[in-house]
């Protein structure tokens, strides 16, 4: 697979939880493949996973799509979010795709898809995030001992 700036990048802990992964990318086209996990502990009462944890799986790769296509140098802070939810997503494998609609010099839109592991989309969403320069953005990374007790 293609080497991004994400490779270098330390992985959050909210990425952790939803089990974030890079699948692909192609960062010129402003495009980003992410996998996830859909755990049985991000259920509601129905038996399917929450819209809020599907949102966040949605975010999580529209911003991303963004530092890649800047060659990390801009983060991304959400202005707006808007979620459509087309299925009920059961636990198990999920995959979503981001693109960068725009990027400009302060603001940034994308568009992302949720998708079960055979295809079917289950989520689709917008956004509009302000751009920040990641050195100003992002923390210096955690001390040792916390930064393991995550990855």
């Amino acid at each position: 697979m293609l080497k991004t700036v994400l490779d270098d990048f330390p992985m959050p802990p909210s990425a952790k939880l939803l089990g974030w992964r890079l699948l692909d990318a192609r960062p010129w086209d402003g495009w980003l493949k992410v996998g996830f996990d859909g755990r049985a502990e991000f259920c509601n009462p129905a038996g399917f996973i929450q819209g809020g944890i599907l949102s966040a799986m949605l975010d999580d790769t529209m911003g991303p799509a963004a530092f890649v296509t800047s060659d990390g140098r801009f983060y991304t802070t959400t202005i707006s979010l808007t979620v459509n939810f087309i299925a009920p997503a059961r636990p198990g494998p999920l995959i979503a795709e981001a693109q960068v609609i725009q990027i400009g010099k302060s603001v940034a839109f994308m568009e992302g898809k949720l998708m079960a592991d055979d295809g079917a989309v289950l989520a689709t969403a917008s956004t509009t995030a302000r751009l920040v320069e990641a050195g100003r953005a992002i923390r210096s990374p955690m001390p040792e001992a916390q930064s393991a007790a995550w990855r």
